[in-house]
């Protein structure tokens, strides 16, 4: 190799990374192509019917019993207003207590939220007796210790407790739905369906496809399969004997804690995390994919991050969280790490836990791919324009190498076909064409987020401080109904609420 010049070395090194990115582009292409076989066969089979209820008979239908509805929030007072004030509006049932985390040092959140409010006596606001941020799951923890005291107070437990994030926008009918649900499950899950954003096309709004293909194919072949069903922290309710469960668990597991809780202060994605758990510790979960009889979906709506830095920051938690710490505290199996109540699963259960596992902990790995894949087609742009100036690659392609290009190329017509599909049923035909262009930015974002998840979770092995990278709301969908400033589209996301002065900022 003496005689090799730096054409020679850089012909080298695409030939390697196309063919590291190539094989295991193929392994993640032949990985997701398994789980388009099996949705497909879930709909061609029946056994993932279109579900389809009233929704006015749902939002006015009475609950079984008392519904907790926890909300943490820390320098949300651009939104909480929003959220408590189109909850009341949404929700008529009296049998519902919205607990609103506060933390001491945040007048502003405390304010917008007794504005939200007003007198309506199913809010309560509960001041944290510490300075913020802590963590989402302390905040999580203070809710729950006011949720006993008050069920101390009445002498009757909660019926399920049921998870939002300040900058939600609830549906009319998951209430009532929820609250039949647990009637066969100790955990539920509604979808989650970020809102298009016109003003952030190509960062804001690429959270649309990623959830409309999770939360439209990937939960209900989990769901079906009976895996573990991982929380995504807004739309999910936990029934309340199962979270005394957790929270009996998490004192054994931190015994010198001063006041546990069922929400681990450790994690980075506690809502992650405590779907796991309540699979390890025997609970049914369940994904409710339900419809409107005005054909909306009954989901969870939100404006997502619309600034780059925001959506890395917000990314890099989760798979630092997902990915990194999931490996650390929950291992591979369907138990909760050493975590003592957590059931052995054996045998085609165990398979099938390890590869549902392996695809949430892929972020990282898929990052550098990605990585990689890019710096391929750079150097094979700069190839080209060598081409132009007379100086050709000093090798051509074998048989291999065609076939991995000819295979991932058929792959990513294939990923991009179901992509579109997936965003348009939610979204319109036009966003299901901008999904497709922003596959780019949503694998660079990716990128990014990989790199800085890592670079997160070495500190923390030599002994860095956890933090809490707290994703900054300054947008509400129903101030943007009322506004005009998104159209009011039933037929794919409508609340089942008009919107109206909700709130006054």
């Amino acid at each position: 190799m003496g005689d090799w010049t730096l054409l020679h070395w850089l012909t080298l090194m695409e030939r390697e990374l196309l063919l590291f990115a190539g094989v295991f582009f193929l392994i993640g292409a032949l990985d997701e192509l398994l789980v388009d076989g099996l949705f497909g066969w879930l709909k061609l089979s029946g056994r993932a019917k279109r579900l389809v209820v009233d929704r006015e008979d749902l939002r006015c239908r009475h609950l079984a019993g008392t519904v907790a509805v926890f909300i943490p929030a820390w320098r949300e007072d651009r939104v909480i207003g929003h959220t408590i004030a189109h909850a009341l509006r949404a929700w008529p049932q009296a049998e519902y207590v919205i607990y609103v985390g506060i933390y001491r040092n945040d007048p502003a959140t405390l304010e917008a939220a007794m504005r939200g409010a007003g007198t309506d006596r199913r809010v309560r606001l509960v001041v944290h007796d510490c300075d913020g941020p802590s963590t989402k799951a302390d905040c999580l923890n203070r809710l729950y210790r006011a949720l006993e005291v008050d069920e101390a107070r009445r002498g009757q437990p909660a019926r399920l407790i049921l998870l939002h994030d300040a900058e939600d926008m609830v549906d009319a009918a998951e209430l009532a739905l929820i609250d039949r649900a647990v009637d066969h499950a100790e955990f539920v899950q509604i979808p989650v369906l970020p809102l298009p954003q016109p003003q952030s096309r190509w960062i804001g709004s690429h959270y649309c496809e990623e959830f409309a293909e999770a939360h439209g194919k990937t939960m209900v072949v989990r769901n079906w399969l009976g895996t573990c069903l991982p929380a995504a922290g807004v739309g999910c309710a936990i029934e309340r004997g199962m979270l005394h469960r957790l929270a009996q668990q998490m004192g054994s597991a931190d015994a010198g804690s001063p006041s546990p809780g069922p929400f681990s202060v450790e994690s980075l994605t506690e809502d992650y995390e405590i779907g796991m758990r309540v699979h390890a510790l025997g609970g049914r979960s369940r994904f409710l994919r339900v419809h409107g009889d005005d054909g909306s979906l009954i989901a969870t709506r939100a404006f997502f991050p619309a600034r780059l830095d925001q959506a890395v920051r917000q990314k890099a938690r989760w798979v630092h969280g997902i990915a990194l710490q999931g490996w650390d505290r929950l291992g591979w199996g369907t138990g909760s790490g050493s975590a003592a109540g957590s059931r052995p699963v054996a045998g085609m259960g165990r398979l099938l836990e390890g590869w549902m596992r392996l695809r949430d902990r892929r972020g990282p790995f898929a990052a550098l791919v990605l990585a990689c894949g890019y710096s391929f087609f750079a150097l094979t742009a700069l190839f080209l324009l060598l081409d132009f100036g007379g100086l050709s690659r000093p090798w051509q392609a074998d048989p291999l190498l065609t076939f991995l290009v000819s295979a991932n190329l058929a792959a990513f017509i294939w990923r991009a076909a179901w992509r579109f599909a997936f965003t348009a049923r939610e979204h319109g035909w036009a966003e299901g064409v901008r999904a497709v262009l922003r596959i780019p930015v949503a694998n660079v974002i990716a990128i990014m987020a990989g790199r800085r998840a890592l670079a997160d979770y070495w500190r923390q092995l030599r002994g860095g401080r956890l933090h809490w990278h707290k994703t900054l709301h300054d947008r509400h969908p129903a101030a943007a109904l009322e506004t005009a400033e998104i159209p009011l589209a039933p037929a794919h996301w409508h609340s089942g609420v008009m919107p109206g002065r909700e709130f006054a900022a």
